[in-house]
């Protein structure tokens, strides 16, 4: 069974590993909703008790995937949910983190998730047009109204962090981070630790690249995300085998799989840190939470560290990264 980890100081404590569920409805291949509902269940029944989501994920598709999934489940389980874009047709066409825009995706947000309150609510992206001191005051009204629990961040940076935690604590800050995505170690992490903010994790496997399976890039089909992924194509994705070759050096000798070592590195890290691996499929999600009985011996850290230079090619194109807060 997974142990209990803390995020932030609120009071908020969920399982060691979540589930992120954005996969089930876009960005990896065809849908398959009765396999991602017998996956959300399974993950209840395995201890998982973070659930992560958005509106933007499918355009609503998730969330009422995830309300279906958890119906009469509702007292076991920590729903994450996120608002911040504007759409147009079912396209994110920008972002928006007016108080008012805020407020009717809360209430949107709950009635597809078929549930009264939202247990941790993320600002997606930190929009410039809005001072996050306007954005969290909107988030901290809906936690004294009961609609809301916790207040998290998503790829916010340092100033925004400090600011948005002086308007209303934030428990939790979700961003990339990974064996080969390592941007938050300078000042990112030890600033969450100074507040007492907790991390969690999004693409703990590298989008699959860290799990042993991953192909380049042109292989997967129009609509998979990882088809215009920098770090896949080219020189870059050359580069990037050789990385994770020593995570499946140290797997066979852990009779343990690519991504469980993955996830054991995450999990060493800090009992702050709650990964958030996405899958749609049982096997998976079965192989993820497995993770947490591996143990890294400190020669096995230190053989990591030594062989894993920085990762080549950015994490997002050119567009995608303009919309993080660093």
């Amino acid at each position: 069974m997974l142990k209990k980890r803390k995020l932030g100081k609120q009071g908020l404590e969920v399982s060691e590993l979540g589930l992120g569920c954005m996969g089930m409805s876009q960005s990896y291949g065809t849908r398959n909703d009765p396999e991602s509902i017998a996956t959300v269940q399974r993950a209840v029944e395995l201890g998982v008790t973070l659930f992560d989501t958005a509106e933007a994920y499918g355009v609503g598709h998730n969330e009422e995937l995830l309300g279906r999934a958890l119906k009469g489940k509702r007292d076991q389980v920590i729903i994450a949910t996120k608002f911040g874009f504007r759409f147009d047709d079912g396209k994110i066409v920008g972002l928006d983190s007016r108080p008012q825009h805020i407020r009717e995706v809360v209430e949107a947000s709950s009635r597809r998730l078929q549930t009264d309150y939202i247990d941790l609510l993320y600002q997606h992206r930190v929009d410039k047009q809005v001072p996050i001191e306007d954005v969290v005051g909107a988030m901290a009204d809906l936690v004294r109204q009961g609609k809301v629990r916790y207040l998290g961040l998503s790829e916010a940076g340092e100033e925004t962090i400090r600011r948005a935690h002086k308007v209303h604590p934030i428990s939790a800050l979700q961003s990339e981070y990974s064996l080969w995505e390592r941007n938050l170690e300078p000042r990112i992490i030890p600033l969450l630790r100074q507040l007492g903010i907790g991390l969690v994790p999004f693409a703990p496997l590298g989008r699959g690249f860290l799990s042993g399976t991953v192909q380049r890039a042109e292989s997967f089909p129009e609509g998979d995300f990882r088809r215009n992924d920098p770090r896949l194509q080219g020189a870059n994705f050359d580069a990037n085998v050789r990385i994770a070759s020593t995570v499946q050096e140290i797997a066979k000798r852990k009779a343990a799989t690519p991504g469980q070592v993955a996830l054991a590195w995450l999990l060493s890290r800090g009992e702050d840190i709650v990964p958030i691996p996405g899958t749609k499929r049982r096997k998976y999600l079965e192989e993820n939470v497995a993770a947490a009985d591996v143990v890294l011996a400190a020669a096995d850290l230190a053989q990591l560290e030594a062989a894993l230079p920085p990762t080549a090619g950015p994490r997002y194109s050119e567009r995608q990264m303009a919309e993080i807060d660093r």
